[in-house]
């Protein structure tokens, strides 16, 4: 199954916008009940006002909330992120740490948020349990797990460590575009035939291609070499 969603999305990737290892967490931390497409809307001006962890160390509260403030629950976002940036001066030089012992214990950073950091930032192989891969890989048959942790632990065990950041990448791009939490694309699904959850959504084939999303969907503009999804035979 990962195979076959590997090749329905071979550019799949980290959709938040970062160009360091601290944008990536700030941003990461700011995701949190939003949408990446939200985040990425509010940190270019948010990166270019603090660069670095000592400018979100002393960062003015009102000033910063009203900056993140679409992304919800700004103000405690807020304090995070003034938390995040003096513990990073106080404990790090104001460099994010590339340990997971060591950046778990930031404040506003747990493990799902870390293994972001660490696969995507300092190229750590990591499994990211957000909300779409732990539904996506219980709906999929793989666990039955609940518990983020002990789902990274049986996922983990399944697979080569090489491959953890990619697979977190391809399960959760199929849980944003195709395996809806309230309506699965079913009939277009390339893992279908596989899924113990196939019927739970729309399995007729036209009507399930018009609920994809992002580039997959109707008259969106595609990546070169991303298949088109076709019937479930």
């Amino acid at each position: 199954m990962y195979r076959v969603l590997h090749e329905q999305y071979p550019y799949a990737h980290c959709e938040l916008d970062f160009r360091t290892p601290l944008e990536l967490l700030v941003a990461t931390i700011l995701s949190a009940q939003t949408t990446d497409v939200g985040v990425n809307k509010v940190t270019p001006t948010l990166f270019a006002r603090y660069p670095d962890a000592a400018s979100y160390a002393g960062a003015d509260r009102a000033e910063l909330e009203e900056l993140i403030r679409p992304t919800g629950f700004f103000r405690a976002k807020t304090g995070s992120l003034i938390n995040l940036g003096q513990a990073l001066v106080d404990r790090f030089g104001g460099q994010v740490p590339p340990r997971l012992k060591d950046m778990v214990t930031l404040p506003g950073v747990g493990r799902k948020t870390a293994f972001v950091v660490l696969g995507n930032a300092f190229g750590q192989p990591g499994l990211t349990v957000d909300t779409h891969f732990g539904r996506l890989v219980r709906r999929m048959g793989w666990t039955t797990e609940e518990d983020p942790v002990k789902v990274e632990e049986a996922i983990g065990a399944m697979f080569p460590r090489k491959d953890w950041t990619m697979l977190s990448h391809v399960v959760i791009f199929h849980g944003r575009r195709m395996c809806h939490a309230k309506r699965p694309a079913c009939g277009v699904c390339p893992v279908a035939r596989w899924c113990p959850s196939y019927g739970i959504g729309e399995t007729d084939p036209d009507k399930a291609r018009k609920l994809l999303k992002y580039e997959l969907a109707p008259g969106a503009e595609r990546p070169p070499g991303t298949p088109e999804p076709a019937a479930v035979l």
